[in-house]
C-alpha cells in the first residue's frame, strides 16, 4: 500500500515521481535530462537521497548512505526498488510532522514552517519527475494543479539555492505560460525541452 501524508501537495508530487519511475525500462537510465551533467539514472539517485534527506532531517535516522548531489550513475537494483522506500520514508516523517509547527530540513535555511518544508520536498519530487518523463518520452506528470501549488514554495526557497548550484537561473517567463510551465522556467528549465536539445 502507498503510504501517505497530511499533505496533500507531498502526495501528489511522491505519485508523480512514483509513476515516472515505475514507466522506466534498463534501456532508459543512462538517457540525458534537463539536469545537463546528469543521466536519468543519477536525477533517480538524487531524487530519493533528497526524500531521505527530508525523512532524515525530520526522524534523526535513516539518511542517505550517499550525498544526493554527486550521484554515481550505479543503481544497485531496479528504479522502483531505488525510490519507492525513499518514498515511503519521507511520507512516513511528514506525517509525523505538526501542520501549525516549524520542522528540521537538510536546506541550507536549517527549520522551516512545515508546510514550507512539505512543499519543498514536494517540489524536489515534482520536478525531478518531469526531469525523468521527459527524458524518456513519458507525458508530463507534473499537471498544473501540482505546479500552481508548487510555484509559491519554490519562490520562497529557491533563490538562496542558486549559489549552490540546485537551481539554475530562472528563465524569462512567457505571456501564455501554463502553471507548470512558469515553474518549470523560474526552475531554469525549458518547459519545451526535449533529449535533442
Amino acid at each position: 500500500m502507498t503510504a501517505t501524508t497530511t499533505w496533500t501537495i507531498l502526495d501528489s508530487a511522491h505519485a508523480a515521481l512514483r509513476d515516472a519511475t515505475d514507466a522506466l525500462t534498463a534501456a532508459d537510465l543512462g538517457r540525458p535530462t534537463p539536469c545537463s551533467k546528469w543521466n536519468v539514472a543519477q536525477v533517480l539517485q538524487h531524487s530519493a537521497g533528497d526524500q531521505l534527506a527530508f525523512a532524515s532531517s525530520i526522524t534523526g535516522a535513516g539518511g542517505p548512505m550517499e550525498n544526493p548531489f554527486t550521484p554515481s550513475g550505479i543503481l544497485a537494483g531496479s528504479p522502483a526498488e531505488l525510490v519507492e522506500p525513499t518514498l515511503t520514508a519521507s511520507a512516513a516523517a511528514f506525517a509525523t510532522v505538526d501542520p501549525a509547527g516549524t520542522t528540521p530540513t537538510p536546506l541550507p535555511h536549517g527549520a522551516l514552517p512545515a508546510a514550507t518544508a512539505a512543499g519543498a520536498a514536494a517540489l524536489d519530487a515534482g520536478v525531478h519527475a518531469w526531469d525523468i518523463a521527459v527524458a524518456t518520452g513519458q507525458p508530463s506528470p507534473l499537471d498544473d494543479d501540482l505546479a500552481a501549488q508548487l510555484l509559491p514554495v519554490a519562490r520562497t526557497i529557491v533563490e538562496p539555492l542558486r549559489q549552490y548550484g540546485a537551481y539554475a537561473p530562472a528563465l524569462e517567463p512567457r505571456e501564455n505560460d501554463s502553471a507548470s510551465a512558469e515553474l518549470l522556467r523560474y526552475l531554469g528549465r525549458d518547459p519545451h525541452w526535449t533529449p535533442a536539445s
